[in-house]
């Protein structure tokens, strides 16, 4: 007891500070993001994630070089698709030159031991901007299970690693698995998204894939029937158990810092890897107050990172992924 315990003593310089940290940030945390375009030499700034681009496959090469060389080692894909391309059943998504499949090729050629992990979701594809087909103004859950499996295979004959399913459909990680496990693809893994709620954070991510849901009558305005609703707590144990009972390889919750209580109840339940996604929303809202001087940038990136991986998070898929490395080094 005071004045015999004085916990300042362990707080007094820096040196100690760092000798007694609990929570350490290394490059072998992160997932970084990167998105697709069709085209030539396109390096086009979000407007709503200031500092962040989608990418061509010839400038896709070269971020990839240079996030190896600064020790990031898994990236996530994601791809922008014309609309001339976009239906109600992602047939492109099927096309084995389709944009996804070069992407992860491209990936592959210029980094073959980069970790490949790949967005399987319908949003990027729909006409109507929706993770799943609409059938009678319903997202209609087992026959886009069978599209998402169709999807995740092919990925993995792209190269992909692990396949992504962003789309909360139930029982999606179990069609994907045993479609994995019948054409031979026993060692791609799964990466589910498996507490992913109906959050208001992602409106820059939809600009950035033109993925949002379109406002036509008689069609779901938002995607509350099938992701959760930000008021649970328990519902969210459950997917991820049962996501695991699939097949399910790492889980994730989406999105980070919001939900640090989810992400924590989920570390103390599970026994795999447990990811959390430091969404859009998030990241221009620290871009948008750095911008304004009313917070500092890199100890508030700094902050939300660290309090991700002390929440209990194995992996941070972060847009801040690239500066954290570069300021931790």
């Amino acid at each position: 007891m005071f004045p015999l315990r004085r916990n300042r003593r362990l707080r007094t310089n820096e040196a100690i500070r760092s000798l007694v940290r609990e929570t350490i940030i290394t490059p072998n945390d992160f997932l970084v993001p990167l998105f697709v375009v069709e085209g030539k030499g396109i390096k086009d700034e979000i407007p709503s994630m200031p500092n962040y681009f989608r990418y061509s496959l010839d400038l896709l090469e070269g971020e990839v070089k240079e996030l190896w060389k600064l020790g990031l080692k898994s990236v996530l894909l994601f791809v922008k698709v014309p609309d001339n391309l976009k239906d109600n059943a992602g047939k492109e998504a099927l096309n084995p030159n389709g944009l996804m499949q070069r992407a992860i090729k491209t990936v592959k050629n210029v980094c073959p031991d980069m970790l490949v992990m790949t967005d399987v979701a319908l949003d990027p594809y729909s006409v109507y901007g929706h993770d799943g087909i609409i059938e009678n103004g319903q997202i209609i859950n087992d026959e886009t299970a069978e599209v998402l499996a169709e999807i995740s295979i092919s990925h993995a004959q792209a190269g992909a690693d692990f396949v992504a399913p962003s789309d909360m459909m139930d029982g999606r990680i179990l069609t994907i698995r045993e479609a994995l496990e019948d054409e031979g693809f026993t060692n791609t893994g799964i990466m589910s998204y498996s507490a992913k709620y109906a959050s208001a954070f992602y409106g820059p991510f939809r600009d950035a894939l033109d993925s949002a849901p379109v406002d036509i009558q008689d069609i779901p305005k938002d995607k509350k029937t099938y992701q959760m609703d930000y008021a649970n707590r328990f519902e969210a144990i459950r997917e991820t158990e049962m996501d695991i009972d699939e097949g399910a390889d790492i889980v994730m919750v989406k999105p980070g810092i919001s939900y640090l209580d989810i992400v924590r109840e989920i570390k103390n339940e599970v026994y795999v890897p447990v990811a959390v996604y430091q969404v859009s929303g998030e990241y221009a809202m620290i871009k948008a107050a750095a911008e304004k001087g009313w917070l500092d940038h890199d100890q508030i990136m700094l902050e939300t990172t660290t309090a991700f991986k002390r929440a209990g998070a194995d992996i941070i898929a972060s847009y801040f992924a690239k500066d954290v490395v570069k300021l931790i080094s």
